[in-house]
């Protein structure tokens, strides 16, 4: 099936001339318009591969790789990236620094000066959203690391990409400001309705925000199970403590724990 995000027969090796090590081989998956999908797997397997290739920071040696139908062949402009380090430009306020991608992202950076006042407006408006209202004129190092990430998803959003990219971006929180940023971002993508691929070593973080969860083999990667998550949405917090969802947990960590040993 065709998705939004479309990744077929994929090959990639690093290294000059693709003969270094090979990180994913055989790789086939499709992400519709809209879902939240996760990605999952051993360490090494290939999962923030995937994400440069899905983003067009790099090219397969084999294998087609689409976005919103269109092959990847460069950036994709309609996707924005969040990853584990906020990096933050420390010499830019909290709100310069959620507008920086609008200077860089076509039709936004034609429009910037003359559309200052709506700009803003709308980086303000997301600031808000993840509970930022008034922090714009602060500096990063004013922040807490979870006021940070709070400010970088919404540098990843303020040009209303179709696809959203999260690389581990909770990974290095502690454990109740990273559940207050899976409800964040929970409300972000019910309320924008944008595509997501989460990469993460967090299992309950996969299972509590995705709709389907993609696990990986060890390298080279490629896909081995896909595990559809019906529970209603929107999902409380609590949820995750329920023998249902951790049923799911447990099932993936065998998943994985199997992809490791066959390594």
């Amino acid at each position: 099936m065709t998705g939004f995000v479309d990744l077929r027969d994929i090959r990639l090796a690093y290294g000059p001339g693709g003969d270094g090590t090979l990180a994913l081989d055989g790789l086939t998956m499709a992400v519709q318009k809209g879902e939240f999908a996760a990605v999952v797997g051993p360490s090494g397997c290939g999962k923030s591969t995937l994400m440069k290739l899905a983003t067009g920071l790099i090219r397969p040696q084999a294998g087609t790789v689409e976005v919103a139908g269109r092959e990847v062949n460069g950036p994709v402009s309609v996707a924005g990236m969040a990853f584990q380090n906020p990096s933050m430009l420390p010499w830019r306020t909290t709100l310069q620094n959620v507008m920086l991608p609008l200077e860089i992202v076509e039709p936004h950076r034609r429009r910037l000066s003359a559309e200052r006042a709506a700009y803003v407006e709308r980086a303000e408006g997301l600031l808000e959203m993840v509970g930022l209202k008034g922090f714009g004129e602060k500096y990063p190092w004013q922040l807490s690391g979870g006021m940070q990430q709070r400010a970088n998803l919404c540098r990843a959003l303020v040009h209303e990409p179709q696809l959203l990219m999260l690389d581990e971006p909770f990974g290095a929180l502690d454990a109740f400001t990273r559940e207050e940023l899976w409800q964040v971002i929970r409300d972000l993508h019910a309320e924008k309705g944008f595509t997501v691929i989460l990469v993460t070593h967090d299992l309950r973080e996969a299972v509590f925000l995705a709709n389907r969860v993609f696990v990986m083999s060890a390298r080279p990667g490629k896909l081995i199970v896909e595990q559809q998550v019906d529970f209603p949405r929107p999902r409380p917090i609590d949820l995750t403590y329920e023998a249902d969802f951790n049923d799911i947990v447990h099932e993936l960590r065998g998943h994985i724990a199997q992809a490791r040993a066959a390594a």
